[in-house]
């Protein structure tokens, strides 16, 4: 590459928080509050270690400082992986907002573009992810002074194994070889800086990742289909103010769950196929009703599982 990306090569776009939009966004995740809890607590130290600094003076004083640095030595890295539709990269794409509010500073989310995978030119990709975490680097270091984090940048790397698959692949290109070594240093680099910066992988396919990834990731956490009670919450939510009974709901719940031949409903089965049709199919003449939503809820099939393989030498 003869020139510098631009932000709009390397870069969806840019997201500031906190935001109204985003919290809405966050706030419709139902079911995944462990998750959000606990993300949000670690972007938290990540981007503001001072945090964890009151605590310990807080609460333990001295006697904390052992505990305190294998925290902080974490890499700046955590993954998500689960099976489509699971809420991993809404999750990813609003968590900041959490975290703006939790930490009382200005986060931006900065998404990797799919677009950074370049043309498979030598060089290319490396060039590019090299950029990229340049911009980050760049980016969070305006935000720390006197050891203090001013803000915070999340990098957001969605479909991660397409950028950092493992190099132990047999048909693994050279190209790619490199650009996982270009992420790997550049995860490094963040982690060495101590910068008020995090990085965010979303995955599909957690064992296709390359193992030097998942061994700097601070946290791996994993997402699933929804369990009952969470298909209860999300249904109940938003049938029974519309009258739907809780024998229906029941039988809704029992309707989106695994069978013997197939899996339940993803979270974005329920929200983005299951309501939307029961809603369209009562507009524009008739209420919704429990049983038509019964109905509809049999004749959808839920999104198959993605099998989660890892396609290295020898396997």
């Amino acid at each position: 590459m003869q020139h510098q990306p631009s932000l709009d090569e390397l870069f969806e776009r840019r997201q500031i928080y906190p935001d109204f939009e985003p919290q809405e966004r966050l706030s419709r995740l139902v079911g995944l509050d462990d998750q959000k809890s606990r993300l949000a607590k670690i972007l938290g130290l990540l981007v503001n270690p001072n945090g964890l600094e009151r605590w310990a003076a807080k609460f333990h004083a001295s006697e904390a400082r052992p505990l305190l640095e294998v925290v902080l030595r974490r890499p700046p890295l955590v993954v998500l992986a689960g099976d489509v539709g699971s809420g991993k990269t809404e999750l990813a794409e609003t968590i900041g907002d959490a975290v703006a509010r939790q930490e009382r500073l200005e986060i931006t989310l900065y998404p990797l573009s799919l677009a950074t995978r370049g043309q498979g030119r030598v060089g290319e990709m490396t060039q590019l992810l090299s950029a990229a975490f340049e911009h980050t680097v760049q980016a969070a270091s305006r935000l720390k002074s006197d050891g203090k984090a001013k803000g915070g940048v999340i990098l957001l790397v969605d479909e991660a194994d397409a950028l950092a698959q493992s190099r132990e692949a047999a048909q693994m290109h050279h190209e790619d070889r490199a650009g996982v070594n270009a992420f790997i240093r550049g995860i490094d680099r963040l982690a060495n800086l101590r910068l008020p910066a995090a990085v965010i992988m979303c995955t599909n396919r957690l064992n296709a990742l390359d193992p030097a990834v998942r061994r700097r990731a601070a946290d791996i956490m994993a997402f699933g289909r929804p369990s009952d009670i969470q298909r209860r919450h999300i249904l109940s939510l938003r049938l029974s103010p519309l009258g739907v009974s809780a024998n229906q709901i029941e039988a809704l719940v029992m309707a989106t769950g695994p069978k013997q031949n197939r899996p339940g409903f993803t979270f974005s089965d329920l929200t983005q196929r299951l309501m939307p049709a029961i809603a369209l199919d009562a507009y524009p003449n008739r209420p919704v009703e429990g049983g038509r939503a019964l109905q509809i809820a049999q004749s959808i099939e839920p999104t198959p599982p993605f099998r989660d393989v890892a396609r290295v030498a020898g396997l």
